[in-house]
């Protein structure tokens, strides 16, 4: 829901790009308009991206910046590279171990292989990281996936514990917006 940044490490230099444009706190991702996204910036991160993968040293920076450049192909190509992001994001949690990285893999795994999928690997990620069901987009993404399922009920419960652990009054507007559909 959030901007999102390409955060690049080469050698010892740091460049923050922000690849999408400011102040969109309101609209997930894929509801934003990619016109609007800032081209050459993102252009500019694709090429460091490109350039640190020649120094052949996985790390985590490297991976969020290719996790970027896989929801950035979305401006190029009308389609975000969601085999690719299940991927890295599944490398990034094998390399930090970072409960995030997990539910963030489920999320991508829900947007490959639909919301069925999805939820599975959400119960997956939970069971391995019970501390998750204290982190709001936990629940905003189990009350998505199961309002995608037809659980109704069960969405709606998530979107209340989703609400209640929110404190940015823009994303709880989204999210009660999001449980009023149901």
């Amino acid at each position: 829901m959030t901007t999102r940044i390409f955060l690049v490490r080469h050698g010892t230099t740091t460049l923050n790009v922000e690849n999408r444009y400011r102040g969109r706190r309101d609209i997930p991702l894929d509801a934003q308009d990619v016109l609007k996204w800032r081209r050459p910036e993102m252009d500019e991160a694709e090429h460091l991206l490109h350039v640190a993968s020649k120094a052949n040293q996985i790390g985590r920076y490297q991976l969020e910046g290719a996790i970027q450049s896989a929801h950035a192909a979305r401006a190029y190509s009308g389609a975000a590279d969601w085999p690719a992001i299940v991927m890295l994001y599944g490398a990034l949690a094998n390399l930090t171990g970072s409960p995030v990285a997990h539910l963030n893999t489920a999320a991508a795994i829900a947007r490959r292989d639909h919301a069925e999928a999805g939820l599975a690997a959400l119960t997956n990620v939970v069971e391995r990281f019970p501390s998750l069901q204290e982190y709001q987009p936990y629940w905003a993404l189990r009350a998505d996936l199961c309002a995608k399922l037809g659980r109704r009920d069960d969405a709606y419960a998530a979107y209340d514990e989703a609400i209640v652990r929110e404190k940015d009054a823009a994303i709880r507007a989204f999210l009660e917006q999001r449980q009023a559909l149901l």
